[in-house]
């Protein structure tokens, strides 16, 4: 699903990563781990096509649509759309009623998915951490993505909540085979839910079994 050869980042002679060599399957869950600073970030720009290579290789599948879940963030109470409408902001309008009526259909399918649809109308600045969290999923799963990033999505949540978060995904990567790539410094979740982690370390990312890794690598 995603292939990445000899990839390297500088910012002038500053160096991010260099030579960095990985590949993630279709419907593996795998997270993305490694102190601050040391590129997960600048990585994700580079795999959305919104920061550019220094040199190397970004090979992602031509169908692959990417979903992206930011991390907790805080809406004003005034906020103008309620979650219904702000899910639907991913979405292509269209003149033709037929299209239009697939849209909402696919938005119902996608509520329902995340457990939103009793909560649809309620004003998002209004909801909770976990109901705006959901709200970000549903958006980002609208558009059928293949591939889903969570970036820290769960960071700054409610353990209760970052768990129902995380079974929610967990649910959709198992039965609909979407490749989940989440990045975090939660070792517990890590260890929880994902495959196995690519660790940043020494301008360098390593593929280790979860299994094998330790609260230090996450500092």
């Amino acid at each position: 699903m995603i292939e990445v050869k000899n990839l390297s980042k500088k910012f002038g002679q500053q160096l991010v990563f260099e030579n960095v060599n990985f590949s993630i399957n279709e419907g593996e869950f795998v997270s993305l781990v490694g102190p601050n600073g040391s590129g997960k970030t600048t990585l994700i720009k580079m795999l959305m096509g919104l920061e550019k290579k220094t040199s190397g290789e970004i090979k992602i599948n031509k169908s692959s649509e990417i979903g992206y879940v930011p991390q907790f963030r805080n809406i004003d109470l005034d906020y103008p759309l309620d979650i219904k409408n702000f899910v639907t902001l991913n979405q292509k309008f269209s003149f033709l009623k037929s299209q239009r009526d697939q849209n909402k259909a696919k938005l119902n399918n996608i509520l329902n998915k995340t457990h939103l649809t009793d909560l649809q109308s309620r004003p998002l600045g209004l909801a909770s951490g976990g109901e705006k969290q959901k709200a970000y999923l549903a958006q980002a799963l609208i558009n059928d993505p293949k591939i889903l990033i969570l970036d820290e999505s769960t960071a700054s949540m409610d353990v209760d909540v970052k768990y129902q978060l995380m079974d929610l995904v967990s649910e959709l990567n198992k039965k609909e085979n979407i490749t989940v790539l989440f990045i975090t410094h939660d070792y517990d979740l890590t260890k929880k839910y994902t495959n196995r982690a690519l660790l940043f370390e020494n301008h360098q990312i390593n593929s280790v079994d979860v299994k094998s890794i330790s609260e230090d690598m996450f500092e």
